[in-house]
């Protein structure tokens, strides 16, 4: 099956192709993305075939509708693969919409009704379904929510600490970067440890326990804005300083939103940058950049700490994400302080990025592994189009 997938994220677009085979096998057909939308800065990359190069336009795309409507002509002009079905990355589907589903009017109803749970997320994947009924008319439309895997989380740990009542409203940890996750899972495969941590560190962050391939726990909470600090999300923050600032200085709820979700985290304490790159480079001349990577890579570390707690022992660790990835200092950073846990890390390893990391003295297993959403979301279409899978209303 050729499935269309969409990632797409508040000022971006990014898309796959695939070809999906029963085994849960994936080939890249095509790829492309838009970003940068509303800058005045957005552009359009597409590559057309897997080993074609890839084409780049700059072009006003003001909003996700407009970069639609581009992909729309490479589409209509047979410019790229035609899709069999389409599966889109949902950040959260509150209590309703739990599990991987077909998407109808009444799953897309409740994904509309679980906006307000995940704002910086859901109205930009939203218009990406909307378009795809438009533009193939037809083809069925799957929901992969970011939540499902972690719904396998013990009640301890989806509990908040709160009156009862609110739990039964759906107020409780929900966890996210589930589709991440699931990808790690597949790409270790056999040799998938029985306690193993995952870091996925990028603009979002987030550190999830997986026992014996299920998860038990994960850094963020009710939205994606709780656990870590992050590129520009606070994180976990004492629920004291918002009561603070709306009782002695004139918070509203949008102030507080926009200050929590997008001037917070690295950004808010570099008064720089949330970009890990822009703040390394600094670190030497700008005392605020240094401050926020090492609050960051401490964080991290703190979390990793929490998750080994939780799983009672480590044997892995993985690092995904664009900083965990990409950036060996975030990594030899938060693994120097967890050496008491047997991680040990190889320097020329960690330098390289890629494979497992850790010196023949460690006791933990340490990997570097690309976070392949877009392959899971594939994989998730069609086993829910293969089953008919309906909606699982709580």
């Amino acid at each position: 099956m050729r499935v269309l997938t969409f990632n797409i994220g508040s000022s971006s677009l990014k898309f796959g192709i695939f070809e999906v085979a029963p085994s849960g096998a994936t080939t890249g057909l095509a790829s492309g993305m838009a970003e940068a939308l509303g800058t005045g800065k957005s552009r359009l990359v597409v590559q057309p075939a897997p080993q074609g190069k890839p084409v780049e336009e700059s072009l006003p795309l003001p909003d996700h509708r407009a970069a639609f409507l581009q992909l729309g002509c490479w589409f209509d002009g047979k410019r790229l693969p035609p899709p069999e079905a389409v599966g889109h990355r949902i950040v959260h589907g509150g209590e309703s919409v739990r599990h991987h589903v077909l998407i109808d009017d009444a799953v897309l109803a409740q994904l509309e009704a679980a906006t307000p749970l995940a704002p910086l997320h859901t109205p930009a994947a939203l218009a990406g379904v909307r378009f795809a009924r438009e533009h193939f008319a037809g083809l069925p439309q799957v929901a992969c929510l970011d939540t499902a895997f972690h719904a396998t989380m013990p009640d301890v740990a989806q509990t908040l600490p709160i009156d009862h009542s609110w739990r039964e409203a759906g107020v409780k940890r929900y966890g996210f970067h589930g589709l991440s996750c699931e990808s790690i899972l597949h790409q270790l495969g056999a040799s998938l440890p029985p306690r193993l941590v995952i870091a996925h560190l990028g603009n979002g962050a987030s550190v999830t326990a997986v026992l014996e391939g299920r998860s038990i726990d994960n850094s963020m909470g009710f939205t994606p804005s709780g656990g870590l600090m992050m590129a520009t999300r606070c994180g976990d923050i004492d629920p004291g300083v918002l009561i603070y600032l709306l009782r002695e200085h004139g918070f509203d709820a949008a102030r507080l939103e926009q200050l929590t979700d997008h001037r917070s985290g690295l950004l808010g304490v570099s008064a720089l940058s949330g970009d890990m790159r822009v703040l390394r480079e600094a670190m030497a001349t700008h005392a605020q950049a240094s401050l926020a990577v090492r609050m960051f890579g401490y964080a991290v570390r703190r979390q990793v700490a929490a998750m080994a707690a939780a799983l009672q022992g480590i044997d892995m660790l993985v690092f995904t994400g664009g900083i965990g990835e990409h950036d060996a200092a975030t990594r030899a950073d938060v693994c120097a302080g967890l050496r008491w846990l047997g991680v040990v890390l190889d320097p020329a390893r960690n330098a390289e990025g890629a494979g497992e990391l850790e010196t023949a003295e460690s006791s933990c297993r340490v990997a570097v592994l690309p976070a392949q959403e877009d392959e899971q979301i594939a994989r998730h279409s069609f086993d829910v189009i293969r089953r008919g899978t309906r909606p699982v209303v709580h």
